[in-house]
């Protein structure tokens, strides 16, 4: 397992309780839309056994011509150990990056994509939502739906309806109006439902989709393959 040691570079508050760390970029890293990483903070390996405290699963928020690896994560309190520390930190402080991967990349499959999160789950998807503005091929349209209970909506320079691109961004702060949304949106029995937030956030979703319709395969989750059984396990099949 490659560790890359990086410094913060910059952080910027995009809500009271949100902050993006934008890191320098590692040689040789390289990463693609809807990609996670794990942020290990110092002391996290000094052992045989790493402390998992001190490491998260983190999306990147960022894409790679941006020139930073972008970690957008929420500080509510009473915080955990690792938030405690990360919050603590300043630019120039060292963390660690392993362990990349994609689960969640932008499918191009001529259909219309529907982006479903809670809170700063948005973070996973600007990427996305940026790759799409760069080069919409095969991508009939995207439409993306965030519940966030604070109404601190997150990235609202990006997400941001813009009809010329084929794009629409919503965002609701509860959740009667956020679910009677999604089934909306299930009517498009052909699309492609991404959604990113806590397990728990999932399965509703998931319950949700599946009553009106929609097939596993046409729903992703930024989860490793292995994990996906236990999100499917209810057969809602007709």
């Amino acid at each position: 397992m490659q560790i890359f040691w990086t410094k913060i570079n910059k952080i910027i508050e995009e809500t009271p309780e949100v902050k993006m760390y934008l890191l320098d970029v590692p040689e040789d890293f390289t990463w693609a839309e809807g990609s996670h990483t794990h942020l290990g903070l110092e002391g996290f390996n000094v052992d045989d056994k790493p402390n998992r405290s001190l490491v998260r699963h983190m999306s990147i928020s960022t894409l790679p011509y941006e020139g930073a690896i972008g970690i957008t994560t929420r500080f509510r309190k009473p915080c955990s150990e690792f938030k405690t520390i990360l919050g603590n930190l300043d630019v120039g402080s060292e963390v660690a990056i392993f362990k990349t991967h994609t689960n969640v990349p932008l499918k191009r499959e001529d259909k219309n994509v529907y982006l479903l999160s809670s809170g700063v789950g948005l973070a996973t998807f600007r990427p996305l939502v940026l790759e799409y503005f760069k080069c919409a091929d095969n991508v009939n349209q995207i439409h993306s739906l965030n519940i966030d209970s604070t109404k601190d909506f997150l990235f609202t320079n990006i997400f941001t309806s813009a009809p010329d691109k084929n794009f629409t961004a919503q965002f609701v702060d509860n959740r009667k109006d956020y679910y009677e949304k999604v089934k909306n949106l299930a009517g498009d029995k052909d699309g492609l439902f991404y959604v990113v937030g806590s397990d728990e956030f999932l399965v509703q979703n998931i319950e949700v989709l599946r009553e009106q319709g929609i097939k596993p395969e046409q729903i992703m989750l930024d989860k490793h393959e292995k994990e996906l059984p236990k999100f499917f396990s209810v057969d809602l099949s007709i």
